[in-house]
């Protein structure tokens, strides 16, 4: 999921307008462009991300206006219902792929290995400045660091390092991050190893929030992102995406800092809507959202992820209006053609400005061959923020 990250500094106006449910129509095509041998084609679009779920700008919009977090979510997740969920997830920390997991001693600091047994490292080394797992064919072998690495014992099983509650300062390859609950080392279903960090929910809503929305939002913007990104974690908490873990924590899923992400306001966001996610039929909702729905939100497959009009969104300048220009010659080495001669949006879903976000795109190239595009593989072949765009010119 894409973080919202730039500053406003300034705010288009927007009527706001009755939500309308509307009927996906197909759009018709769009003109064709000749393409001139060293062309440039210049691509115009509003929004940013898929488009599904809360626009997280729509939400900055509503709670500068004094909208209530419980309104923004049932805006964009109609029929839920709030309910209270607890527990823990399984993250992993997708930066820690050295081979090994290095952690920072500190008071409390203790191991458990796969049987629950807890061997209290700081008491019985005193002395030790950091403590690894490392994998071995039966299990794990922990090492403390002093003038030099030292074995500690060996485990059979996955092991893991935690600290009576206290955050934890993992050392990946490029930083030092913090985090709550436990460290472990274990293998995923390719079999390597990978570092999970087992997090309470809400600890884990607190380094996502302020991963996902600026901290300096309205207090109502960031209450409803503290609810969207608790109740995606326990949704994927039923589905977990490997047999280590139950989610990443990057933008694949939604991104997770840890502990060392966490600020005062989003903190209060969290505490102030504590254990509470969204729930269809009783359970956790697919809560997915992005930056910025362009003004209509798509049609995600879900009874409560709808496409309509969002009477929120207008008051992100920095995703209404962006322009991606690409080569004629760039093209051609992408798709492998001898020479492009034409290019046209060839279908629309007919929903929101624009025409509605582009489905597919036609291209033609020398002796009449003819390939189409679907608007998302476009979308990401050329890195454009959405599919909500047109071509403006091809020069």
């Amino acid at each position: 999921m894409a973080r919202a990250s730039r500053v406003i500094s300034h705010f288009v106006a927007l009527a706001v307008t009755a939500l309308l449910v509307l009927p996906a129509a197909p759009a018709a095509a769009d003109d064709p462009y000749d393409v001139p041998d060293n062309a440039t084609i210049t691509i115009e679009g509003d929004g940013s991300g898929h488009g599904r779920g809360m626009s997280q700008y729509g939400a900055y919009s509503a709670g500068r206006d004094g909208v209530n977090y419980r309104e923004i979510l049932s805006t964009y997740y109609p029929k839920t219902r709030v309910k209270q969920m607890g527990g823990s997830l399984e993250v992993l920390v997708t930066a820690d792929d050295d081979g090994s997991l290095v952690v920072d001693d500190r008071r409390g600091l203790s191991v458990r290995a796969a049987t629950d047994r807890l061997v209290q490292a700081h008491k019985m080394e005193p002395q030790a400045k950091r403590w690894r797992i490392e994998p071995t064919r039966r299990g794990a072998t922990v090492s403390y660091l002093t003038n030099r690495w030292r074995t500690f014992q060996n485990f059979r099983g996955d092991v893991a390092f935690e600290a009576d509650g206290k955050p934890l300062a993992l050392r990946t390859p490029d930083d030092v991050v913090r985090y709550h609950g436990a460290l472990g080392s274990s293998t995923d279903d390719f079999g390597d190893r990978v570092t999970v960090n087992v997090v309470r929910l809400e600890d884990y809503a607190r380094g996502v929030v302020p991963s996902e929305m600026q901290a300096g939002w309205p207090a109502q913007a960031l209450r409803s992102q503290a609810v969207a990104s608790r109740t995606y974690g326990a949704w994927r908490r039923t589905r977990p995406l490997d047999v280590a873990y139950d989610i990443c924590d990057t933008a694949l899923c939604q991104v997770y800092g840890g502990a060392s992400a966490e600020t005062s306001a989003t903190d209060r966001a969290v505490r102030g809507t504590g254990k509470q996610v969204l729930t269809f039929r009783r359970k956790p909702i697919f809560a997915e959202f992005s930056a910025s729905n362009g003004g209509f939100s798509v049609d995600g497959g879900k009874p409560y992820l709808l496409a309509r009009r969002d009477r929120f969104e207008g008051s992100s300048p920095d995703y209404y209006g962006w322009t991606v220009e690409i080569t004629s010659e760039q093209m051609q080495a992408e798709y492998d053609y001898d020479n492009l001669v034409s290019i046209a949006i060839e279908e629309r879903d007919g929903l929101g400005p624009r025409g509605g976000r582009v489905t597919q795109v036609r291209v033609t190239a020398t002796s009449g061959f003819t390939d189409t595009i679907t608007g998302e593989d476009f979308r990401r072949d050329w890195n454009l923020p959405s599919t909500l765009f047109t071509i403006t010119s091809v020069d």
